[in-house]
């Protein structure tokens, strides 16, 4: 049976990161709560949360990390040319809690979903602190896609996205990574890997070069680079390689 360690009263405690579980992989802690304050230790540290509704709070750190610098992302021809017909409208932190509620809904054959409803108020409350954000893309009035996330620092740590229409998610994240380089951020954390990450540029980081960045990057105080009132700017097709 696994033993884990087990999250005390105090918020900023964690156990040290290269603790964590090979199996599986990056396991770091349970229990403790959701509050922001601990939330926010959590990711300047490289941790997050991940668990269903069945479960406690579990906290993982995997190894490697897969992150993309804003200025790395790959937009393929096919896209580029999808984007340059300008089929959406995008803006910034104008729907979070619908953007939120379209990346719950349940995607498996379960009907299973890791963003409980406690999650979920997590998130929000970040959000009106100033600290999750959401990118919406939207076809008239109708949300066909986004993603949401965290901005602490130079670093966006990215949740979740969803797509409703065509190449929806990635006009998201194309938008996201060139308006944060825009901005100054210098590092976009995926989390886990997935082969859509990888075809838009994504890559692998060791887990402690990426602790390593964080250092320099990332702020517990809750602050970031990511201007007040900001303004979307639909993305550019630089860079724009072979079709996926």
């Amino acid at each position: 049976m696994i033993q884990l360690p087990w999250l005390g009263p105090d918020r900023s405690v964690f156990p040290p990161i290269d603790t964590a579980l090979d199996e599986p992989d990056g396991l770091l802690a349970g229990g403790g709560d959701l509050h922001p304050e601990r939330l926010i230790n959590a990711y300047c540290r490289g941790i997050f949360p991940w668990y269903e509704c069945d479960q406690p709070i579990l906290w993982w750190s995997p190894d490697p990390r897969t992150v993309i610098a804003p200025n790395e992302i790959h937009i393929s021809r096919s896209l580029a040319k999808f984007m340059a017909k300008r089929p959406y409208r995008l803006s910034c932190d104008q729907a979070f809690n619908r953007v939120i509620d379209a990346c719950a809904a349940p995607r498996r054959v379960d009907g299973g979903t890791w963003i409980t409803s406690e999650m979920r108020t997590a998130y929000c409350d970040l959000h009106r602190l100033g600290v999750a954000h959401s990118v919406e893309v939207w076809e008239g009035t109708e949300l066909v896609g986004g993603l949401y996330g965290l901005a602490l620092g130079q670093v966006f740590f990215g949740e979740s996205m969803f797509s409703r229409k065509d190449n929806a998610s990635k006009i998201a994240f194309a938008a996201l990574g060139q308006n944060l380089e825009r901005w100054g951020f210098k590092l976009i954390d995926c989390q886990v890997a997935s082969g859509h990450l990888f075809r838009m540029g994504a890559r692998e980081m060791p887990r402690e070069a990426f602790r390593q960045h964080l250092e320099c990057l990332a702020r517990a105080d809750g602050r970031s680079a990511w201007p007040a009132r900001a303004q979307l700017q639909y993305p550019r097709p630089y860079g724009a390689d072979k079709a996926i």
